[in-house]
């Protein structure tokens, strides 16, 4: 339930951001490809982690997913200083 709960949140405050960072003129064009990305995400994922279960085994395969995410998510977090910094407040 928590879980859902924080992906809620999640969608609400990128889809917040998104709206406010984009300009004007490039709104619809940018929402119409963030829903392609967004629509096509789960399907990809899905299919990414059972050809993983049936290689590593289910374990493993949630294992090396969670060591993956959170190495993706430290890259990011080193590498890009804005998101770090992003003030929504020069946008409103």
């Amino acid at each position: 339930m928590a879980s859902g709960m924080f992906d809620a949140v999640s969608v609400v405050v990128r889809g917040t951001i998104l709206q406010l960072v984009t300009p004007d003129e490039m709104r619809g064009r940018v929402a119409a490809v963030n829903t392609m990305f967004v629509s096509s995400s789960n399907e990809l994922g899905d299919f990414e982690s059972g050809v993983m279960a049936h290689w590593l085994g289910t374990i493993r395969a949630i294992i090396v997913g969670g060591c993956l995410t959170l190495g993706v998510v430290s890259l990011t977090a080193a590498k890009a200083k804005e998101l770090r910094l992003f003030d929504y407040k020069k946008y409103a």
